[in-house]
């Protein structure tokens, strides 16, 4: 069944050339099948062998594709250094079993912590506990609610995920002379969720650029579930669509499924995250594009908890320290770019 991305011409504009900050490939599959970012690094002596450090490292439960690159990644990139012991507590989503997880570390006297944790304030005291002892912190993707709790924060961007997305939503209006009676829709996530709600405020926001705004709103749970019911209900109420962004490609496997039922490809489909399976779907042209959140955070996270155990510092900067806070970009992956970025796709 062809869908319109096929049909009519694609709209590729600066967003193309936005750049990917991460640096360790990623996937879904097991940490001894990970392959890492084999391109050349900087010209420094920060990736010779140097003093043995060892890194604890605790993280989400693999129960979502992007949760589970965020694991398998980092366990790769520990494997990259000879100079790395990495310490990885069990995936969990109990706040208790994590903080017990990092209570174990700073008993036995790591030399620092990457950390993802599943709830930023409930996790806020005893990162800071290890900040007190010694014990740089690492904070991945869910900030705790003090600074004193970690020495550097990685982050994605979700509400730059939204912008990006709108962005190119707008290229796709002016390059297909979809004028101003373009219909725009928009699958969400759980609304409930700070991150779901900087990711549609992106994505209006982006859309006013071009005078555009989101005709019909849906949301789901960033579930397979979720995302066909979410897509099915809005398929049934807008007979018509030009553009779907839907926010996570794990839940767009339903919201695909939920295309393929009604027969409907009459619209530009823009997806989230990053998946193999979109990707996919963008080589077959049943999917216009998809907006990358980095499943590599983690593994970022662990190169630079190494640097700071090593008292080393960025050598692509001038001022050298490892900074505070790091927000990786949110580049949009396209027909033109999806071979590059495939190696970098979860498996949903």
């Amino acid at each position: 069944m062809p869908h319109r991305s096929s049909r009519l011409l694609r709209a590729t504009g600066a967003i193309a050339a936005l750049a990917l900050l991460t640096t360790a490939c990623t996937s879904n599959e097991p940490a001894s099948q990970e392959t890492t970012n084999t391109d050349p690094r900087a010209v420094s002596s920060n990736d010779d062998p140097g003093k043995e450090v060892v890194i604890g490292f605790s993280g989400p439960e693999s129960d979502h594709g992007w949760l589970g690159a965020i694991n398998s990644t980092a366990v790769a990139e520990g494997e990259e250094y000879e100079d790395v012991t990495l310490r990885v507590a069990e995936g969990t989503n109990d706040p208790s079993m994590q903080i017990s997880h990092i209570e174990t570390f700073i008993n036995d006297g790591v030399d620092a912590i990457v950390l993802l944790p599943t709830d930023g304030a409930a996790l806020t005291k005893v990162a800071t506990q290890a900040m007190d002892a010694g014990i740089p912190v690492v904070n991945v993707d869910r900030e705790f609610s003090s600074e004193f709790a970690a020495r550097t924060t990685i982050l994605g961007d979700n509400y730059g995920m939204g912008v990006s997305a709108g962005t190119y939503a707008c290229n796709l209006v002016e390059e297909n002379d979809l004028g101003g009676d373009a219909v725009v829709t928009e699958i969400a996530g759980t609304d409930s969720l700070p991150l779901t709600q900087d990711r549609s405020d992106g994505f209006k926001d982006a859309l006013k650029e071009c005078g555009q705004e989101v005709d019909h709103r849906v949301a789901g749970e960033f579930t397979v579930e979720s995302g066909e019911q979410a897509a099915s209900n809005l398929l049934q109420a807008v007979p018509e669509i030009d553009i779907i962004w839907n926010h996570d490609d794990d839940q767009g496997v339903g919201v695909k499924a939920a295309f393929d039922n009604a027969s409907r490809d009459e619209f530009f489909f823009i997806g989230g995250a990053g998946s193999k399976n979109a990707m996919r779907w963008i080589q077959q042209g049943e999917m216009e594009a998809t907006v990358l959140y980095p499943p590599t955070q983690a593994a970022d996270g662990v190169r630079l908890a190494r640097l700071l155990a090593q008292d080393k510092g960025m050598s692509d900067l001038v001022q050298r320290e490892v900074p505070r806070r790091i927000v990786l970009n949110a580049p949009v992956v396209t027909e033109e770019n999806v071979e590059e970025y495939l190696p970098l796709g979860f498996e949903s």
